[in-house]
């Protein structure tokens, strides 16, 4: 079996969650977070849907992890994001982890909204 390092080029990955905080390509971040492939920072939760409709057409897919579990998400924020065309997949925040880092090494103008589980 030949085995391949992953290369995220600029990017950074999601290297490691837990209670309430994310270490993302070795930086750790309290709370929230929105990982795109030109960088990372702290987001606002469910409630900051200008953060999100900012990102319409920049992306192939946004990764929303709802933290531990995967949960519908508010009606609210679905009609904001689908009125944006954002194509959007929401899913548990490990799940949103993981997918995001195998787009990003894929290439894929992934972006990923995760609240901690």
């Amino acid at each position: 079996m030949q085995l391949n390092e992953i290369n995220f080029g600029e990017a950074r990955p999601v290297d490691g969650y837990g209670p309430g905080f994310f270490r993302v390509g070795g930086a750790l971040f309290e709370g929230p977070v929105l990982c795109l492939p030109a960088g990372v920072r702290a987001w606002g939760g469910l409630e900051d849907t200008g953060a999100l409709v900012a990102l319409t057409g920049a992306l192939d897919v946004l990764l929303i992890g709802t933290g531990a579990d995967m949960v519908p998400l508010p009606a609210a924020l679905r009609r904001v994001l689908e009125a944006a065309e954002l194509p959007l997949e929401p899913m548990g925040s490990p799940s949103a982890a993981r997918t995001y880092n195998v787009l990003l090494a894929e290439g894929r103008r992934v972006g990923a909204a995760l609240l901690p589980v």
